[in-house]
């Protein structure tokens, strides 16, 4: 961050822990590789002796301490859990940065982005210190309001109306769902406002 030949910004995007794990129940099995790694990345933070078998149930993890369902649930419970803490230990890191530090950072909200395109690519660009090319702002248009909206493939990068899909995980996850998500990660997401 201080090299000033490479005026180095960093843009840091965050989406609601809700919509995440529901997008991430949708795609278990090609997110599972993924979510294993994630966990054990957890695993190699914390001291030794502490280690668990990747089958117990951690304190805390979405599965609401009993025998997940399904495996593959478990694991994307569990890695959403180190996401969000993650994300906690990023937030509460720029805060508490230097000023210099501060001025290169940004965070942006995928919800925001869906609801105001044209204004936060604006705010992005200009961050950056790049120009504005009418040509950009009609493609993010196009990318958040297009015709379509795919709920069954959520990775799919299409036009499509995204405004749909920052609320589907309302209807999709069980209130249980949805409070395991906001214990695990009640702290992050208070601090973006969700």
């Amino acid at each position: 961050l201080r090299e000033p030949g490479l005026n180095l910004r960093v843009v840091q995007l965050f989406r609601d822990p809700r919509a995440v794990h529901n997008s991430r129940l949708k795609a278990r099995q090609a997110l599972l590789r993924e979510s294993i790694q994630v966990l054990r990345s957890r695993h190699r933070a914390e001291p030794r002796g502490t280690l668990r078998h990747p089958q117990q149930q951690l304190p805390g993890m979405l599965g609401g301490g009993r025998a997940p369902q399904h495996r593959a649930e478990f694991f994307l419970g569990g890695a959403l859990e180190v996401i969000c803490q993650a994300w906690l230990r990023d937030l509460l890191l720029a805060r508490r940065a230097p000023a210099w530090v501060r001025r290169r950072y940004t965070q942006l909200r995928y919800e925001d982005l869906v609801r105001e395109p044209r204004a936060q690519l604006r705010r992005l660009l200009r961050f950056a210190g790049l120009p504005v090319p009418p040509a950009l702002e009609d493609f993010v248009l196009n990318m958040t309001r297009g015709a379509a909206y795919s709920s069954d493939r959520p990775f799919l990068i299409s036009a499509r109306d995204a405004r749909e899909a920052i609320h589907a995980w309302r209807e999709r996850l069980s209130r249980q769902q949805v409070r395991q998500v906001e214990a695990a990660c009640g702290e992050a997401m208070s601090l973006l406002a969700y």
